[in-house]
């Protein structure tokens, strides 16, 4: 099934929207996606899956980086953190249904799906609330079980593989070897690869970008810039407001 993934390419990819906790904004915030927005970057962001169902915007399996507490996100309702404060700000964790509706189509969306909870529970939670947007959005995981979970059930779906160099995943040798090695794309036919510029160069990334799409990630300043140009179709980023990312 031939698919267009040209929103993927034309605009650089704000890595959990266009944070700044200089100026007050955390990372998978309202704020973060507003002014990715404004700026008419593609926002890159995570979803979890809690206790009571709810799909929430967050990164971390454990809320105390970002809010002081230490709970693992899977085991709590969205009643009991949506007055959490983000990073000591006036911002809190926002429902996935919530982010979609300020995007409103204005700008694509990739969304990462995390993999704390039983496998297909997520998937089908988000997919659930997907279905009712009518925006631009592709879906990717690290876990190559989501990634054939939505080729099987929602074959018209963008998704991705997420990939790295995992030198530093205290993993079982076999699995790390599977995941590296991206073995399981033969089965999973991702659309895309999303992979760290730490592991590139890569030959089997250079010979997917052949005839497929690699997103790097992620790009923090002018050196990371460079060395994902060589490598990479488009670029997820952090420190928008402080690098020139123009001639990408």
């Amino acid at each position: 099934m031939k698919k267009n993934l040209e929103f993927l390419r034309q605009n650089l990819i704000a890595h959990r929207g266009m944070h700044n906790i200089k100026e007050g904004i955390p990372e998978n915030s309202l704020k973060a996606f507003e002014k990715a927005i404004e700026n008419n970057y593609v926002i890159e962001l995570d979803v979890h899956v809690l206790k009571d169902d709810s799909v929430v915007v967050f990164h971390d399996d454990n809320l105390n980086r970002m809010t002081g507490v230490n709970k693992k996100i899977k085991d709590v309702k969205y009643n009991e953190i949506k007055n959490l404060k983000l990073q000591n700000t006036n911002n809190h964790i926002p429902l996935l249904k919530d982010v979609l509706n300020i995007v409103n189509g204005k700008v694509p969306i990739i969304i990462e799906l995390k993999y704390d909870v039983k496998y297909g529970t997520l998937e089908n939670k988000t997919m659930e609330i997907l279905m009712r947007y009518k925006g631009q959005y592709a879906i990717k995981s690290f876990n190559p079980l989501s990634v054939y979970w939505l080729k099987k059930k929602y074959p018209k779906v963008i998704r991705g593989q997420l990939a790295s160099s995992f030198k530093n995943d205290r993993m079982n040798i076999i699995k790390k070897f599977f995941l590296k090695n991206m073995i399981c794309n033969y089965i999973t036919k991702p659309d895309f690869i999303s992979y760290d510029i730490n592991g590139l160069p890569n030959k089997k990334i250079e010979n997917y970008r052949k005839n497929n799409l690699v997103l790097g990630w992620t790009i923090r300043n002018k050196l990371d810039l460079e060395k994902a140009r060589k490598y990479c179709d488009n670029f997820i980023c952090e420190n928008l407001d402080e690098i020139d990312y123009k001639n990408k």
